[in-house]
């Protein structure tokens, strides 16, 4: 018959061992909570003052009018002034400008004249989530930009259709195809969750089984256990690499404009980090249970706040301080920069060397941890 005083007992033990097992509660409050504030306060799928390149070839009242109309709604912000439609191009191409606006030299001459000017408008369109909603937006601009400016004898030009014509040429990804941005962004997610777990795992599992005394009384150091544990899961990594690259090209047709020998060389330094974050979990958990939830407690901002679900200039000012410390986003520049745009070794050095710096810190993380366990 059920006892209630063995229930009771069962059940102050369960809180004792919950009480215990600090991580694992820690864990338990940690998501939800995590879940909570990124969707609530980090996650924006309409994204305003994205930065934007003006080249002006002209300067006049009507050109001004443009660009302030443009900031005005709030999905432009203009952050540089190149001299040349190079300069502009290699702006777009890093990845600093998601628009590049031309105003052409005629401008102000074919608006006076009543003659239909066109004002040219490139978009860095890998994402077309970040710039679906700031495209749509010049459908208004060019009705309202110069409404102030079309006094006295151009007031004839008010009425109608717009005074001036705004083309739209989507860079990278002129259709506009998802398939682009997600499955080069998918290679950096797979990598990280299965690599991380993977690496975390494989020391616990030694700790488990008993077999972590007998490789702590070897004579071998810290760094040499922690690269024979990372070495072999490199070969996985590119395993993985292979099959989502051909799986990108044959089934869903994503172009390759870049070298794959750059991504490839990039690709070892990705797949180090996340074998060293890895590594380093494996020295914080006490079981694989431990190492699984902290991986996934890692996995979660790695996917929401790296720019792969939504846009990375969408979110607040504090979450991009906390996803550009995540490897993942700064992958995610790298392939498909070298993927979709081309990118060369110059383009990427920017996203490279965070990425170093992320593996030094964490590598010294998990060899102190390591050399602990050995005293």
């Amino acid at each position: 018959m059920f006892a209630l005083h063995r229930f009771v007992a069962v059940l102050v033990k369960e809180f004792v061992q919950m009480r215990r097992d600090r991580l694992t509660f820690a864990m338990m409050i940690g998501v939800p909570i995590m879940q909570l504030v990124l969707f609530g306060y980090a996650i924006n799928m309409d994204p305003k003052g994205l930065p934007a390149a003006v080249v002006a070839a002209e300067s006049s009242p009507f050109s001004r009018s443009l660009v302030r109309a443009l900031e005005n709604s709030g999905y432009y912000k203009v952050v540089a002034l190149p001299q040349t439609v190079d300069e502009a191009d290699e702006l777009l191409a890093r990845g600093e400008v998601q628009f590049v606006l031309h105003i052409p030299e005629d401008f102000s001459r074919k608006l006076q004249r009543g003659e239909r000017a066109v004002v040219l408008v490139e978009a860095d369109a890998t994402d077309p989530a970040a710039t679906g909603n700031a495209i749509g937006a010049l459908q208004q601009v060019n009705l309202t930009a110069l409404s102030h400016d079309l006094t006295g004898p151009l007031a004839r030009l008010k009425p109608g259709e717009a005074p001036f014509e705004i083309r739209v040429h989507r860079r990278y990804n002129p259709e506009g195809i998802t398939q682009y941005n997600i499955v080069p962004g998918l290679m950096g997610v797979v990598l990280t969750m299965t690599l991380v777990m993977m690496t975390s795992i494989a020391m616990t599992r030694e700790r488990e089984r008993g077999t972590m005394e007998n490789l702590l009384a070897t004579p071998v150091r810290p760094l040499e256990v922690m690269l024979g544990k990372i070495v072999p899961y490199i070969v996985v990594g590119y395993v993985q690499v292979v099959v989502i690259l051909t799986a990108a090209k044959f089934l869903f047709n994503v172009p390759m404009v870049g070298s794959l020998a750059l991504l490839s060389t990039v690709l070892v330094l990705f797949i180090a980090t996340n074998l060293a974050i890895g590594f380093t979990f494996s020295t914080l958990a006490k079981s694989q249970m431990q190492a699984m939830q902290m991986t996934m407690f890692f996995f979660l901002p790695s996917i929401l706040l790296s720019g792969f679900m939504f846009p990375f200039r969408g979110m607040p000012g504090w979450a991009q301080v906390i996803g550009e410390a995540v490897p993942n986003t700064h992958f995610m520049r790298i392939v498909r920069g070298i993927m979709l745009k081309g990118a060369d070794a110059g383009d990427i050095a920017q996203h490279v060397w965070p990425l170093a710096v992320i593996l030094l810190v964490v590598s010294a993380v998990a060899l102190k941890r390591y050399q602990r366990t050995l005293d």
